[in-house]
């Protein structure tokens, strides 16, 4: 009987670990787009996550072909606060961009990651 007990509570705590992952703010997506390449600088960033953010603690570093930190402006969710939008300036020269970003979701949950995007010459 101990067995059959310790198997369904085994059971059960690998159907609840789906559940808790999903609660964790993943990027499902950006703009510019993930690895992407644009014909034209962008003036935003805007990254969309799978649940809703704590825009006090969610940000981003972008970096630029020349190393140099690009500056950030206007943080702001849109979009039922899933998606984090920052101001980049005007002109971004041509070449690889590296955005490393963290976000903290509304259960206090922390994810973080990277990736690039490259404006076209």
């Amino acid at each position: 009987m101990k067995t059959i007990r310790l198997a369904a509570l085994v059971a059960a705590s690998m159907l609840a670990l789906p559940a808790s992952a999903y609660a964790h703010a993943h990027l499902e997506a950006a703009l510019p787009a993930i690895n992407g390449t644009v014909a034209k600088a962008p003036t935003e960033l805007d990254l969309k996550f799978s649940e809703e953010l704590n825009l006090k603690f969610t940000g981003v570093k972008v970096t630029g072909p020349d190393k140099k930190e690009v500056k950030t402006d206007d943080a702001m969710l849109m979009g039922g606060d899933k998606t984090f939008m920052v101001s980049l300036p005007a002109g971004l020269a041509a070449g690889t961009y590296t955005v490393e970003w963290h976000a903290l979701s509304q259960d206090g949950h922390k994810t973080h990651g990277s990736y690039s995007f490259t404006v076209k010459p």
